[in-house]
């Protein structure tokens, strides 16, 4: 699901210029290590579509292909802990480069160059409901990422980000999710069995807008995978007490209103993700905000706190607490949109870092 920009973005701006001696890539004003083959693999796809651009069409002078790139990117939430920078970052790197070069690929074929930078990113290329397919090549050269639905499709979805670590991961997903898939035995059953099972069905819960059936999905598959994660040798732990809080939350909600009206799922990080739909807003923040009125993150809402909300019975005073103690701030957003072009630019004309 893609995430409205105006609450979490990753801005990115390419250039190209004889007067760069070489490529750089600058992260939240702190240069990167651009040289890692992840990134490489980028630039050297579409460094090649660039030049076939040029060989074959008059009107793509000048050279842009042979010029080094400078890449300067911020990101307006934490990052490399577990709220998806890497999927954001390369897919805003990968489109910057490709409006600079004018490229007429598609999102869709994009999104085979994102993924050599990271999974996940190739599903950022595009908005709204997003299924990254696995294809049939040996070599993954046909996995790519399908639109499911557009944003206005289902356009009630919400989500509340509870921020339980702005810290970086101990293990980057990457290198954890490399460790799991060559040592969980679970790991295994999840990508034979249950991953092309479960998809056909969130795609199916999303097209009949079923939030019961999502939610269930959601919840579900996300345990799955950090069980995988605990089987793995040696175990990984993203989640932390106050992940594990969030979830007793979750369900709490969730029996007081006898209902699924929230669904709990995590990344590779404690931060838990609350989906939940428009008409429920009231219900699923209103209890949260009422544990955690203190946490910066709430005046989006541009209201006071509704004195009427109770906590339900089934969240115990340790739940409360743990939650206070391990949440430093919420994140209020919605499904959206994909990447867009802004004249906000992060490089000025002479090449300097604005």
């Amino acid at each position: 699901m893609t995430l409205s920009q105006s609450d979490l973005r990753t801005h990115t701006t390419a250039s190209c210029s004889t007067i760069y001696k070489n490529d750089t890539l600058t992260l939240n004003g702190e240069s990167q290590d651009i040289s890692t083959p992840r990134t490489q693999a980028c630039l050297r796809a579409l460094r090649s579509l660039r030049a076939n651009l040029e060989r074959t069409s008059p009107t793509a002078l000048p050279i842009l292909s042979t010029l080094s790139l400078k890449i300067v990117s911020n990101n307006n939430f934490p990052t490399a802990a577990g709220l998806a920078s890497s999927a954001a970052g390369f897919a805003a790197l990968v489109r910057a480069i490709a409006d600079l070069y004018i490229l007429p690929s598609s999102p869709e074929q994009l999104s085979l160059i994102a993924r050599q930078g990271s999974g996940s990113a190739c599903r950022s290329l595009l908005g709204g409901y997003v299924a990254w397919r696995m294809g049939s090549e040996v070599d993954g050269s046909d996995s790519i990422a399908e639109e499911i639905a557009p944003a206005n499709h289902w356009p009630e979805m919400r989500a509340l980000i509870l921020i339980a670590s702005k810290e970086k991961k101990d293990v980057s997903s990457t290198a954890g999710m490399q460790t799991t898939v060559s040592t969980s035995e679970l790991m295994t059953r999840r990508v034979k069995d249950l991953v092309p099972r479960r998809m056909k069905d969130m795609e199916m819960a999303i097209k009949e807008k079923d939030f019961e059936k999502f939610a269930e999905l959601t919840m579900k598959d996300s345990n799955c995978f950090h069980a995988c994660c605990l089987d793995t040798v040696p175990p990984i732990f993203y989640m932390n007490d106050t992940s594990r809080a969030a979830v007793r939350v979750v369900d709490a909600i969730n029996d007081h209103a006898q209902r699924k009206c929230a669904a709990y799922t995590f990344d590779a990080g404690p931060n838990a993700v609350v989906y939940y739909l428009e008409k429920d807003h009231n219900l699923v923040t209103g209890i949260f905000r009422k544990i955690l009125p203190n946490v910066t993150g709430w005046e989006k809402e541009g209201q006071t706190e509704n004195k009427s909300v109770t906590i339900p019975d089934g969240i115990t005073d340790a739940m409360t607490a743990q939650l206070q103690r391990g949440t430093s701030g919420v994140i209020l957003t919605k499904v959206d949109k994909g990447p867009t072009s802004t004249e906000n630019h992060l490089i000025d004309e002479m090449g300097n870092t604005s």
